[in-house]
């Protein structure tokens, strides 16, 4: 069996994986915040979380496309270096001396398969547990940066911290207010989004 057909069929369960991810990453987050994530977002919410988790800002993007380009070609250093002892103690590898070529690029692929789950695993670990811990010490410290002004249909306004948006619902702090409310988006008529002035003087 072909090399590319080997991550052919990888890749529904490697999306199903990523997808467990962003349920986990999210779940992490907002319970830090006291919210049950999983109470107000859709399938669809849950499906494109982490393509929403990757496209955050252009470090996370490039890491995560250098990532997936390395491992691709992970298993062909792999075999190129089979007989290395160095890098088989590096990453933890078994000798293929008694295996087939089949089932050495079936070892390699499956290798490779498993550093990338725990890299991401990590990952996403990582940046919910900063992420939310971060985000409630700022608000107890009263430290946001409240550059959002939320206008509802109703015509009243708040300045806000944004936390997090889906489909259906803004998370968010008010000024002068350390609860974190949350506002379904049909009552809400638009967000000004205040720029960022340190970035635009530099």
């Amino acid at each position: 069996m072909k090399y590319s057909e080997e991550i052919q069929k990888l890749l529904p369960l490697g999306y199903l994986y990523l997808v467990i991810l962003g349920i986990l990453k999210e779940s992490i987050f907002n319970y830090q915040l006291g919210i049950n994530i999983l109470k107000y977002s859709t399938i669809m919410d849950i499906l494109i979380s982490p393509i929403a988790e990757f496209t955050s800002n252009p470090i996370t993007l490039v890491f995560i496309v250098s990532l997936f380009v390395f491992h691709y070609y992970l298993p062909k250093i792999y075999l190129r270096n089979k007989d290395n002892k160095t890098l088989q103690k590096i990453f933890e590898l078994k000798t293929t001396e008694e295996l087939s070529e089949e089932e050495i690029n079936k070892y390699h692929i499956f290798a490779s398969f498993k550093m990338f789950a725990l890299i991401l695993l990590s990952f996403f670990v990582g940046t919910g547990v900063a992420g939310g811990y971060m985000t409630m010490h700022s608000i107890k410290e009263n430290k946001l940066k409240y550059n959002n002004i939320l206008n509802y249909n109703s015509g009243e306004s708040e300045q806000i911290f944004l936390i997090n948006s889906n489909s259906i619902y803004y998370f968010y702090v008010q000024k002068g207010n350390k609860s974190i409310k949350i506002a379904p988006i049909g009552a809400i008529k638009n967000i000004e989004k205040g720029l960022n002035i340190e970035i635009l003087s530099k």
